[in-house]
């Protein structure tokens, strides 16, 4: 579940899921980027270990290591949005800075 919310966080730049569920995936995004600011093959293929989908990878590698490359961290930014209308789960937006 982390690895698919991870791809669709580097997909798309944002997405809204439940308050817990971003916090973890922060932390897989930020570990992720971080490989890609490196840009080893090493770290591709560390990258590719973690989150299966070459595409994703490739962009990681490809536009968010160089747009991060003078950034020491904090690559993201949760939002909180409220409860969630049928159950009170507390939602949250997730989004690269």
């Amino acid at each position: 579940m982390l690895r698919g919310l991870t791809a669709d966080l580097i997909r798309h730049e944002r997405i809204t899921t439940t308050l817990a569920k971003a916090k973890e995936t922060r932390v897989m995004a930020e570990k992720i980027i971080t490989h890609g600011k490196k840009g080893t093959l090493h770290n591709r293929r560390t990258a590719l270990s973690r989150l299966p989908q070459k595409d994703v990878v490739a962009k990681v590698f490809d536009e968010l290591g160089p747009r991060y490359a003078e950034r020491p961290g904090g690559y993201t930014r949760i939002i909180k949005l409220g409860p969630r209308q049928g159950d009170g789960a507390s939602m949250a937006v997730i989004e690269l800075v």
